[in-house]
């Protein structure tokens, strides 16, 4: 389970924000995850559960932002949703796509308070 550790390096991004701020308590995260990262969201629902105590992310509220897949084609140029990574493209079908959005993963924004 590879959310186990996305969660502790999260842990750790948020600790050095937190100390570079002189902060000692971060009270929201937010977090973009695409949909067509590897992610499987109730294993890092799980994850965060486990890998957040006693950290400075327990009582922290959490947002997540799902970012819907996105591709462009090289043949055609069309741009277009996608739900796979496999997915053609509709205008020309086309395989060789390029994947321009769902496989982020990153802290979006932390709201930190001072104490």
């Amino acid at each position: 389970m590879h959310e186990l550790s996305i969660v502790l390096s999260i842990v750790g991004i948020a600790q050095q924000q937190a100390a570079a701020a002189n902060a000692r308590t971060i009270e929201e995260i937010e977090i973009d995850i695409g949909c067509l990262s590897t992610i499987e969201m109730n294993a890092f629902e799980f994850a965060w559960q486990q890998g957040v105590k006693q950290t400075i992310l327990e009582q922290a509220a959490k947002k997540i932002n799902r970012i819907k897949g996105k591709a462009i084609c090289p043949d055609c140029d069309a741009v277009f949703a996608i739900e796979n990574v496999y997915d053609a493209c509709p205008v020309c079908s086309g395989h060789l796509i390029n994947i321009i959005e769902g496989k982020e993963l990153r802290v979006r924004s932390l709201v930190v308070a001072e104490e």
